[in-house]
């Protein structure tokens, strides 16, 4: 089992930034890769960026260049670095650990960004 625990979100203004963290724990070193989704209403859940224990990242078209995933020291800990933000990043942003058998999910934190 992998326990993860989302922070950071919050209230911006459009070109602004936020930095959300999430930390996990329990039984990290199944975990392969670790990621950022996010819902916005009446949308699908859709990947924001990933990062894999070989430190390879992978962005949704629509962040790169203004998002930047990264591993704390401790590699049980993930940021997402949101810089020039857009109406449209507003949603809820969920962690996940993909791991052998099976996904984890984190609770989600909300991002709203006022125009």
């Amino acid at each position: 089992q992998v326990q993860l625990v989302e922070s950071g979100g919050g209230l911006v203004q459009a070109g602004g930034s936020l930095r959300l963290s999430c930390a996990a724990s329990g039984s990290i070193f199944s975990i392969n890769t670790m990621g950022w989704y996010r819902q916005a209403p009446g949308k699908q859940r859709e990947l924001v960026a990933s990062i894999t224990n070989g430190e390879r990242t992978n962005y949704a078209d629509s962040v790169k260049g203004r998002f930047t995933i990264s591993r704390g020291s401790a590699k049980n800990t993930v940021y997402l670095q949101m810089n020039a933000v857009k109406y449209e990043d507003t949603g809820a942003y969920y962690c996940a650990a993909h791991t052998g058998w099976g996904d984890y999910w984190g609770q989600g934190t909300q991002v709203t960004v006022s125009s």
